[in-house]
């Protein structure tokens, strides 16, 4: 099973563009990445009326839409834990989770000294690395914003 490292931060933090930076890097050295967004409050990748939609709406336990180049899944599960999700990611280097800040697993907290008052993750064991434009110490390692390259090199380094 590849490695699984989240990226955490409160809302309007930069997660996705942190991610969206990160990726081209990995890719650059070689690696194969799956991501996982976390959608809270649920989500719908098919419209209302569509024939994957309607396959869902008359039952079925899983719908996969493909087409040539990509596919998409639709699956019933009982939990939203990552665990339920790791065997879709066996042939991938690393997985990169944005949200899931519940989870026991690997963190790299973005943090915004413009957006946010404090981390969200200041008493969090699994934090492993801070992302951020402040002086505050958590006692990871630190990273600037725009500090891409020598993320990844940790990320490299530790995981990959």
């Amino acid at each position: 099973m590849p490695p699984i490292i989240s990226i955490v931060g409160k809302s309007g933090s930069g997660k996705t563009t942190l991610i969206e930076k990160i990726i081209p890097e990995l890719k650059r050295r070689g690696y194969r990445i799956g991501t996982v967004k976390h959608a809270y409050h649920g989500f719908d990748i098919d419209q209302k009326g569509k024939d994957s939609s309607r396959h869902k709406e008359a039952g079925a336990d899983m719908v996969i839409v493909a087409s040539p180049g990509k596919i998409a899944m639709v699956r019933d599960t009982d939990s939203e834990s990552l665990e339920c999700l790791e065997g879709y990611f066996h042939d991938m280097d690393i997985i990169i989770v944005e949200g899931y800040k519940r989870e026991n697993k690997p963190k790299i907290e973005i943090f915004r000294s413009s957006t946010h008052k404090k981390p969200l993750c200041g008493e969090d064991n699994n934090l492993i690395a801070f992302v951020t434009d402040s002086n505050i110490d958590l006692k990871v390692p630190k990273f600037g914003l725009e500090d891409i390259d020598s993320l990844v090199d940790f990320i490299e380094k530790k995981y990959l």
